[in-house]
């Protein structure tokens, strides 16, 4: 094996384009992460065809300044790595054919890389001593599931949304109200200005002693809520929602993740992705898993949104098993945590 292996990794599944320098998985040289909010803000929400074009234009210049704030040559890397799913198919093969270029090009070992993996494993960039097994919350914008994590590259998916993931639901409240995109940081702050009780939002409740989730029914509750008070005329305190929305979201990721580790004895959890730092999360699960005894890890914010060092990070794990991919590696959009 190689002392101190250097992996390029490369994100492209949805709207920022990113590309990281990461030695042995775990030391980040480099995290340059090109975001198109501000692009698609005024749509309310992601374009897939404008996130495409969008990383098209500038993916060279994101790896270029990645090498360069590395200090570090093409040459030096070891490996590529990139995210081919599951995202948007457009974006994904975006990266996907660049990095396969640049592998082909340098003789290096292509790795794809799982997108859920890639969240999962920025827990290991943030805590360095973090090994598995342990729990792990995956909360953005277009996934939510709890996996166990058995192994380095080993996982059993415990519970998953059927349907809305929770950052989406944040996002269509978030626009009902007013507060634009991207919903999440905007629903948090004024939820603090709120009471999260003042109204019973909905919380689903399965009937099979599942730990999954379904958040479509409560955003739905919230737009009946809004459109009832507004053909009432009766007022609407906007940060009574928001907060209310959000103890319903937060109630039911806390319970199955909490309900998760006392099933499979594990006193470890780490949470990930773009939901991660919400505020009311992380504090409800440190001070529910301190009454357990049980570790709550957290990336920092830059490592909770969707970038690349995740993606290298992973990828050292599989390059340490020599798991590399071919050139007929392709874009899997509805790609499935430990599926090949």
């Amino acid at each position: 094996m190689i002392e101190n292996t250097v992996i390029l990794g490369i994100e492209t599944s949805c709207d920022e384009t990113s590309a990281s320098v990461v030695i042995n998985g775990r030391e980040v040289l480099s995290n340059i992460i090109s975001s198109q909010i501000n692009i698609h803000k005024k749509f309310g929400g992601v374009v897939p065809e404008v996130a495409s074009r969008k990383h098209i234009e500038v993916i060279n210049a994101v790896v270029e300044e990645a090498l360069k704030e590395a200090k570090i040559t093409l040459n030096e890397i070891d490996a590529v790595a990139v995210t081919y799913g599951p995202g948007l198919v457009g974006a994904l093969l975006v990266g996907v054919q660049y990095a396969k270029g640049l592998a082909y090009s340098l003789e290096k070992p292509l790795i794809g890389v799982n997108h859920i993996e890639g969240h999962i494993s920025a827990n290991y960039i943030e805590h360095n001593k973090l090994e598995p097994p342990f729990i792990c919350l995956v909360v953005s914008g277009g996934h939510t599931f709890i996996v166990y994590v058995k192994d380095y590259g080993l996982y059993e998916v415990i519970g998953e949304t059927r349907d809305d993931a929770a950052g989406e639901a944040y996002d269509k409240v978030a626009r009902s109200i007013g507060l634009g995109y991207p919903g999440g940081p905007k629903i948090d702050k004024l939820a603090k200005e709120g009471n999260e009780n003042a109204i019973k939002f909905p919380r689903a409740n399965f009937h099979d002693d599942s730990l999954d989730f379904s958040f479509s029914g409560l955003k739905s509750a919230v737009l009946n809520y809004l459109n009832k008070a507004k053909m009432t005329g009766e007022e609407i305190n906007d940060a009574d929602v928001a907060a209310s929305f959000q103890k319903a979201v937060i109630d039911v990721l806390s319970d199955n993740v909490i309900a998760t580790c006392k099933k499979y004895q594990v006193d470890k959890i780490a949470i990930a992705g773009g939901v991660a730092s919400n505020s009311a999360l992380r504090n409800r699960l440190i001070k529910e898993g301190g009454d357990l005894n049980i570790e709550v890890l957290f990336p920092s914010p830059i490592l909770c949104t969707d970038n690349a060092a995740m993606i290298a990070s992973a990828a050292y794990f599989k390059f340490i098993k020599n798991e590399f991919s071919s050139m007929d590696l392709n874009a899997k959009p509805n790609l499935k945590l430990g599926e090949k």
